[in-house]
């Protein structure tokens, strides 16, 4: 099978199925999902004009005054009546601006002796000043969020404001983790000689933490092509998102592409052109799909953030589920590709893009200190340093 190129293997995977089905969930349960459906304000904010400042509520054109102050504006109440000529409320902020008032003179400008108000300092430069007028931020029927968008606690707000209470959104995917090799130990255990901990597991565990999904570690299968299939075909009815790292390569103890065959797996593509990362492998298992990454923690870690993480949020229904790339000033030389693209790791320097030291596809001392991806495409050429190139922000 020939090698895909990313963009093209990343299509295809957010084909393998569709967003989703929809449920109504309180505004604290969205954050993190998308927006399934335009949503409108149901209400005009503010529905009101409202003080922006703590002072007195006054006509523009009878400054400096004197005024008679008969009475007072709070937040969530207002003065009961209009102010007739001569007249000024005491005001304080968010509270309604009285019917006959078109300023609001700021308490620092003001002397207030008994019910005797006066301008002292310089006052408002205009009528109008210091009021929130009513529908400033948005009316009924105003557009608050597209569809597609993420939902955060801004868009929270801003739904809340805007008199709703709960959002359609897409249900969170289940995602089973799965890892694959007899030399691995689980993390904490001692790992003598060729064994090794199984870091995989509990990194893309963290790397799906905070993201709207309930991700589950199921440990470690042994390179045995019945446990594996086994444990694909468990994991078939309880997941929407299986993910497996190691044995997705080609030697006699990979064992992942003949175990997801025997679970019944359609396998849509595997090998992706990409470095690190090549031997990824995605398909259907039922109505799961399979990722499957490769055993490298900085292989997986950037598939990860590639494949799985993109594919999560297609299931949620987000319009752009792919990771954005921008454009930044290289802070040193880069050398030719070769025919896959590359994904280097690499941190901010005087805002300046650099590649760190040790792009080894198993070396995480590196991939401790990343900032970004440097993203190289296939066959391009050298870069000197100040040139610009494409990059993938990590956080």
């Amino acid at each position: 099978m020939p090698l895909l190129p990313v963009a093209e293997a990343q299509a295809r995977m957010l084909a393998l199925r569709g967003p989703l089905e929809i449920e109504t969930v309180p505004l604290p349960g969205t954050v993190g999902r998308y927006a399934v459906s335009d949503i409108a304000a149901r209400r005009t904010q503010p529905a009101l004009d409202l003080s922006a400042m703590d002072g007195y509520a006054i006509r523009f054109a009878e400054r400096p005054g004197p005024w008679t102050v008969v009475g007072e504006s709070a937040a969530g109440g207002g003065l009961a009546r209009a102010l007739t000529p001569g007249e000024a409320a005491r005001i304080f902020t968010g509270a309604p601006v009285p019917e006959g008032a078109d300023v609001v003179l700021v308490q620092e400008d003001a002397t207030h002796d008994g019910t005797r108000l006066i301008m002292s300092g310089e006052g408002p430069p205009k009528a109008g000043a210091h009021i929130r007028r009513r529908g400033g931020d948005f009316h009924e029927g105003d557009l608050l969020i597209r569809a597609g968008m993420p939902i955060g606690a801004a868009a929270i707000a801003l739904a809340a404001s805007g008199g709703h209470g709960a959002l359609p959104v897409r249900r969170r995917p289940r995602v089973a983790i799965l890892s694959t090799g007899n030399e691995l130990v689980p993390a904490g255990e001692p790992a003598l000689g060729a064994r090794l901990p199984a870091s995989n597991g509990p990194m893309l565990a963290a790397m799906l933490d905070g993201l709207a999904c309930d991700a589950t570690d199921h440990g470690i299968v042994r390179d045995d092509l019945d446990r594996i299939s086994a444990a694909f075909t468990a994991l078939a009815d309880q997941a929407d998102i299986i993910v497996t790292t190691g044995g997705a390569s080609v030697g006699d103890h990979d064992l992942v592409l003949p175990a997801l065959q025997k679970a019944g797996a359609k396998i849509d593509f595997w090998k992706v052109a990409m470095k690190p990362g090549k031997p990824v492998m995605i398909g259907t298992l039922g109505d799961a799909v399979v990722l499957g990454l490769p055993g490298n923690p900085v292989s997986a870690f950037v598939t990860a953030t590639l494949f799985l993480r993109p594919m999560i949020a297609h299931l949620l229904g987000s319009g752009r589920p792919i990771p954005p790339v921008r454009t930044a000033r290289l802070g040193a030389s880069l050398p030719a590709t070769g025919s896959r693209a590359e994904y280097l790791r690499g941190r901010w320097l005087n805002g300046h893009a650099v590649p760190l030291d040790g792009q080894d596809s198993a070396g995480l001392s590196a991939l401790m200190e990343a900032e970004l991806l440097i993203v190289r495409a296939p066959d391009a050429v050298a870069l000197p340093a100040g040139a610009e190139s494409q990059i993938i922000p990590l956080a």
